[in-house]
C-alpha cells in the first residue's frame, strides 16, 4: 500500500510516523519549509500530551518543552487554580510548546521511522480516477523564498490523507466546502516578553476587560512559553452576535493595555506581529471519508467547540487513520481482497471517529451557542466561579479527560450526558459534492 499525506502539522506527521513504522510507503507534501509557524495558543492539554506519549518523541522540559500543572481560570474579579484531573488513561500534566519547534520535531520524528517528507510542495487540488475515486495529489513546487516556481508534479497512491489544515485545498478541490451548521472560531495571539513566561498554570480569561473596564466580546489566554515570552490571545465563536464585526487585533490590544503594566504586555514588549486563524469546529467539514480520501484533523472540523483545542483532536485522529490503513494493508495480502472491499473497510475510519467524540461535540455546539449570549455567559460564571467542585467537573468536561470505564461521580455525570444527545454526524455531506474532474478535482486522465 502506498499512502500520500497532505500536510505535515500534528495530524500529517503522526499518521506518517505509525504507517512508516509499520512499513508501509508514506510520503508526506508539506507546502512550507521547516521551522514555520502556525497560529496557535501553543498549549497542550493532558488529551495531548497522551498522544505525544505514545509516539514516544521526547518532550524534555530542557529541550523547551514547558510542563504545567492545570487551569487558572479569571472571571467576574476571581481567579480560580485548577489542577489537571487525575484520570487513569491521561498524564496529570499538560505542555507548553511553539509550533515553531513542535511541528518541526513531529516531522523528524516521522521522518526517523522512514516517512518521507518534502518540504514546499504546495498542494492544489487532488487527482482522482474516471470514477471518482482520489488516487493522488498534484501539487506545486516552491522555491526556498515559498514562491511558485512554475513547476508541478502529480504524486499517486492508493490513499490520500488531508491533513492540510483549516484551508484543505485537497476537500475543497473535490467541493468539500465548511458547513454552516456548524461553530467556526476566530484566534488571534502573539508573543510578549515577559516575568509571566515561567507561569506553571495555563491561564483563561473567561471575560475580557478592556482598559475602559467595558467588557470585550471573547475568550483570552495568557501562557508561559518559558523563553521569556509568553503566548496570549483571544479567541470568539461564531455565535457571539460581534462575530465578524470586529477588528480582533484592536480588540487583542485593547485587552492587553488593560493588564498591569508588570507583567509587560505592552506594544514595546511585542514579538513578531499579531496572527490570526480560523478555528473549524465540531466536524464542519464532512465527509471525513470518501473513496481514496481520509479527513484528519483540521481539515475535517475536528475543533473541540468546548475549549478551542484541536492538536489533541488532529493526533487522535491521524492514529485512528493509520490503524484502519495498516490493518487494511495487511488484509490486503489476502486473496480475493479487493479495492473495493479495502474501501469498505477504510470507511469506518469515520464512523469510528464520529463514535469517539460525536456526542461530545454536540454537547461542545450547545455550549459554543450559549457562551455566545452574554446575559447566559455572565450568569453562568457568577454561579460556578465560586463553587471549586463544579469548576473541575466543567475543566474536565472541556477538556474531554474522561475515563468510559470509572465509575466516580464526574465520569458517570459525562457518559450520561453524551448518552442524551446525538452524535454530531460526520459521514456526509451538506451539499452535493462536485463530480470528479470539475473545474476544481483533477482528474487522473487529463494529467
Amino acid at each position: 500500500m502506498k499512502v500520500l499525506i497532505v500536510g505535515a502539522g500534528p495530524a500529517g506527521s503522526t499518521a506518517a510516523y505509525y504507517l512508516a513504522q509499520s512499513g508501509i510507503d508514506v510520503t508526506v507534501l508539506e507546502k512550507t519549509s521547516f521551522p514555520r509557524e502556525k497560529v496557535c495558543g501553543d498549549g497542550l492539554t493532558p488529551r495531548a500530551v497522551r498522544e505525544i506519549q505514545k509516539l514516544g518523541l521526547p518532550h524534555a522540559v530542557e529541550e523547551g518543552w514547558r510542563r504545567n500543572k492545570g487551569l487558572r481560570l479569571i472571571a467576574g474579579g476571581r481567579t480560580i487554580e485548577l489542577p489537571w484531573p487525575e484520570v487513569a488513561d491521561f498524564p496529570t500534566y499538560g505542555l507548553i510548546r511553539t509550533r515553531l519547534g513542535f511541528d518541526e520535531e513531529l516531522a523528524r520524528h516521522a521522518q526517523s521511522t522512514g516517512a518521507v517528507v518534502l518540504e514546499r510542495h504546495s498542494v492544489t487540488s487532488a487527482l482522482t480516477a474516471d470514477d471518482g475515486r482520489v488516487i493522488g495529489a498534484r501539487a506545486s513546487i516552491l522555491d526556498e523564498s515559498g514562491r511558485k516556481t512554475g513547476e508541478t508534479r502529480d504524486f499517486l497512491a492508493d490513499v490520500v490523507l488531508a491533513a492540510d489544515g483549516n484551508s484543505t485545498r485537497t476537500a475543497v478541490s473535490l467541493g468539500m466546502h465548511k458547513r454552516d451548521d456548524r461553530p467556526l472560531g476566530v484566534a488571534v495571539r502573539t508573543y510578549f516578553t515577559s516575568p509571566r513566561h515561567e507561569d506553571d498554570w495555563m491561564e483563561g480569561w473567561l471575560e475580557l476587560p478592556g482598559k475602559s473596564g467595558k467588557p470585550l466580546p471573547g475568550y483570552g489566554w495568557v501562557f508561559g512559553v518559558g523563553d521569556g515570552t509568553s503566548n496570549v490571545g483571544l479567541g470568539i465563536l461564531n455565535s457571539s452576535k460581534e462575530f465578524g464585526k470586529l477588528d480582533y487585533k484592536q480588540v487583542l490590544r485593547e485587552w492587553t493595555a488593560g493588564m498591569p503594566s508588570e507583567w509587560g504586555f505592552t506594544p514595546e514588549n511585542q514579538v513578531g506581529e499579531i496572527r490570526g486563524a480560523a478555528l473549524p469546529m465540531g466536524f464542519n467539514r464532512t465527509p471525513h471519508y470518501s473513496p481514496g480520501l481520509l479527513l484528519l484533523g483540521d481539515a475535517g472540523g475536528m475543533v473541540s467547540p468546548f475549549n478551542g483545542e484541536g492538536i489533541s483532536y488532529a493526533m487522535e485522529s491521524a492514529r485512528f487513520a493509520a490503524e484502519f490503513l495498516i490493518d487494511a494493508s495487511s488484509r490486503s495480502a489476502s486473496a480475493g481482497w479487493t479495492t473495493h472491499d479495502a474501501d469498505t473497510h477504510l470507511s469506518r475510519y469515520a464512523d469510528y471517529v464520529r463514535d469517539q467524540w460525536g456526542s461530545h461535540f454536540t454537547l461542545g455546539r450547545l455550549f459554543a451557542s450559549l457562551i455566545g449570549k452574554p446575559a447566559v455567559m455572565k450568569l453562568a460564571l457568577r454561579t460556578g466561579m465560586p463553587i471549586p467542585v463544579l469548576m473541575r467537573f466543567v475543566v474536565r468536561m472541556l477538556a474531554n479527560l474522561t475515563d468510559p470505564s470509572a465509575k466516580g461521580f464526574e465520569d458517570r455525570v459525562i457518559r450520561v450526558l453524551e448518552m442524551l444527545v446525538p452524535a454530531t454526524s460526520n459521514t456526509s455531506s451538506p451539499g452535493s459534492l462536485k463530480a470528479a474532474g470539475s473545474d476544481t478535482a483533477v482528474s487522473a486522465t487529463t494529467s
